[in-house]
Order: C-alpha cells, then sequence, then structure tokens
C-alpha cells in the first residue's frame, strides 16, 4: 500500500492522571510541548480535551483558545481536533468551543455503556452539536462505540445533518461498550462501505488494544489514533515516557505496512480540510 496513513494523537483526555503516568499532560503548556514532540515524531491530528489545574475536565472556552494558539504556533499546519465528549461538560457546553472554529471536532452520534457509567448523546444534543459544526466549518470526526453509531453516522450525512464525506473512528477496546475484536473490526469496515461507500476511516483501541487496533487500521488501509488519553503503557509493564513515543511506535507499524506517514499537508488534502494560510 502506498496510500499515507494519519496518525492522530489524543494527547490528554480527560481520565489519565499524572498519579497513572508522569508523562501525562495536563497544563496547557504541558500539552503544548508534548503534542508538538508528537508532531515531530509524525501525528498530523491533535485531538484535544483541556483540564482545570487539579485534573479535572474542563469545557472551558478560553482554555480551547490557549491550547489552540500554543499548537497553531509550535505545529505549523497540523490539524487541531476539539473534542465535545460527555466528561468535560454537560448539555450544550459540551459544544462551547466549536465557535473558535478548530478543524475538526469529535462528535457522538449515540449513547452507550462506559466503565463507571452511561455515556449520553441524546439526539437533540447530538443534532445541535453536528449543526454548530455546520455553522463554524468544523469537520466532524464520528465517535464509533456502536454499529449502530455508524449507522446512524450515515443517516445523518443521507439527511443533511452532516456533510460528505463522513470520517469515522472505531473505538474498541472500551470496559463495557464493543470489545477489540478482529472480526467485529472488518464487519464495521464493510458496515461502512455499504452504508457510505465515500467514508473515510480510522480506528483507536483503547489501553492494551491499542496496538493491536493500531495494526489492524494500518494494515487496511485506514487511518489511526494514539496517545497517552487512550492507553499510558508502551507494554504490559512499561509506562509511555510520552505521547511522542506512543507516535513513534505506529510509525513503526506504518513501516512494516509500507504506508507512508502522512504529512500534515497531505492529511489536510485527504480530509479535504482548509489548507493553513
Amino acid at each position: 500500500m502506498t496510500n499515507p496513513c494519519i496518525i492522530a494523537v489524543a494527547i490528554t483526555g480527560s481520565v489519565p492522571t499524572k498519579a497513572a503516568n508522569p508523562a501525562v499532560p495536563i497544563t496547557i503548556a504541558e500539552q503544548v510541548e508534548s503534542t508538538q514532540e508528537a508532531f515531530e515524531a509524525g501525528a498530523t491530528i491533535a485531538h484535544c480535551h483541556v483540564r482545570n489545574d487539579d485534573e479535572t475536565p474542563s469545557s472551558d472556552p478560553e482554555k480551547f483558545a490557549r491550547l489552540k494558539e500554543g499548537l497553531e504556533k509550535h505545529c505549523p499546519g497540523m490539524i487541531i481536533q476539539f473534542s465535545t465528549g460527555g466528561r468535560s461538560g454537560a448539555g450544550k457546553a459540551r459544544g462551547g468551543m466549536l465557535p473558535l472554529r478548530p478543524d475538526m471536532a469529535s462528535l457522538s452520534v449515540g449513547s452507550n455503556n462506559f466503565p463507571t457509567r452511561v455515556y449520553e448523546n441524546p439526539p437533540d444534543l447530538v443534532d445541535w452539536l453536528a449543526s454548530e459544526m455546520r455553522e463554524y466549518d468544523v469537520m466532524p470526526e464520528i465517535e464509533a462505540f456502536d454499529l449502530s453509531h455508524i449507522i446512524q453516522a450515515a443517516r445523518m450525512a443521507e439527511d443533511g445533518r452532516l456533510k460528505h464525506p463522513l470520517y469515522v473512528q472505531f473505538v474498541m477496546g472500551v470496559k463495557n461498550a464493543m470489545i477489540a475484536d478482529e472480526r467485529i473490526f472488518d464487519f464495521y469496515i464493510e458496515t461502512l462501505r455499504r452504508f457510505a461507500p465515500d467514508a473515510l476511516w480510522c480506528a483507536a483501541g483503547i489501553g492494551p488494544n491499542q496496538s493491536v487496533v493500531n495494526e489492524w487500521a494500518i494494515s487496511r488501509g485506514g487511518h489511526t489514533r494514539t496517545g497517552l488519553e487512550d492507553n499510558v503503557r508502551l507494554d504490559r509493564n512499561t509506562l509511555a515516557p510520552s505521547n511522542a513515543a506512543l507516535v513513534k511506535r505506529t510509525v513503526a507499524l506504518c513501516e512494516k505496512y509500507g504506508r507512508p506517514v502522512a504529512t500534515a499537508s497531505q492529511a489536510r488534502a485527504i480530509l479535504k480540510l482548509r489548507p493553513v494560510a
């Protein structure tokens, strides 16, 4: 395969703490530094959350603005993707940063179970977030935690609530949600091709599933996500020293399968995102 692989790095999330791994970046300055290292290692999408000083998740648009400014300065051309996930806020607060016009934002189109709670994505909130992304020219990354989420995203694209082509991320290995299973993974790809033939896709594995899901995605011509949000270890016994280390492991998988790693400009072209001025 010669098609470039886009590598996303989920730099901090809202769950991993410095107690779990001291390399997890919390402050804006730490996140910018960690992302720059990951960018230089080969990542071209930064999946972003923000945190308060006590490590709790935040939906503060001012924090997102400062993070965006820092990434644009130190990672020129990198695709900035804000999270609208439910851990950082409730209701419309989850989309309060979208007027900042990041390149992309995550969008979950259905609910599912998480390790200790229900991840609620009611239809009215999903429709509002999608409309805000259209309003501010933000490309959604559909986070598919379940097969039904793929089908719902295709329906939303069909009726105009989402733009074509879709960009869908298969998320596997979340406790109480979809397991990381290779046959299910292949069925996800088949289902997406059937319901949204022009869609692009990527995949993320949680915890010890990260590297294996990375490999499944790369070997099948898709794109993939790594980073300390999803997994704090390089292997069973070794903490990851940085987001960059996880990106380098993913780059090595691209080399194994003959996939060039997409540059920032190539990633923007593949996703049909606006070029950097």
